[in-house]
């Protein structure tokens, strides 16, 4: 069970168990997506009375505060409980770090970057603070994340979903190619 857990999981299984859970959302008439959780936690904390984006009945969104809760909750248990190691990635990526300064060692995620020993370097913050802004205008500027365009957007043949998870690719490739050595060199 425990290696059934701890491995990937092909896609005829992981496909038709996202299929079943977005036909259950959609059958009571729910939308999956995380970036909506920050508007219900605003709105929890009473935002709704200086923004009108924020004035909405959260209570009807809970179900999704509990899904979040579930996946740090889920995330804990793997951590915890399960085997760590690292995520199996092709040599190719692997020689495409190494060639930019990122060493990939046994870590779930490299070490150059994501030590507590790296918290206030320039990298870190330039990573966290700007990429975090950038995902957040991002997000709100798209009319919601990447799951929830491309997960439940794309299965309703919705094409601004469409739109968006194209330019998260073409985003993601451009960063990652273009930009990425830059960063790490910081």
């Amino acid at each position: 069970m425990i290696d059934a857990l701890n491995g990937t999981w092909p896609w005829y299984i992981a496909g038709p168990l996202i299929t079943v859970v977005l036909f259950l959302l959609l059958y009571w008439g729910k939308t999956f997506g995380v970036s909506g959780n920050y508007r219900t936690m605003c709105s929890m904390l009473g935002a709704g009375k200086s923004n009108k984006f924020f004035d909405f009945d959260w209570k009807s969104e809970k179900w999704n505060l509990v899904f979040i809760l579930g996946a740090m909750i889920g995330g804990w248990i793997a951590h915890e409980f399960l085997p760590s190691g690292q995520i199996p990635i092709s040599e190719a990526t692997v020689a495409d770090l190494q060639a930019i300064g990122v060493s990939v060692g046994q870590e779930m995620v490299p070490m150059d970057i994501f030590d507590v020993n790296q918290l206030f370097t320039l990298k870190t913050i330039v990573f966290v603070v700007v990429g975090g802004f950038l995902v957040g205008f991002g997000t709100r500027w798209a009319g919601g994340c990447t799951s929830g365009h491309a997960i439940t957007g794309l299965s309703n043949l919705q094409l601004p979903s469409l739109i968006a998870v194209i330019g998260f690719f073409i985003g993601g490739l451009l960063v990652t190619h273009l930009l990425l050595p830059y960063l790490v060199a910081l």
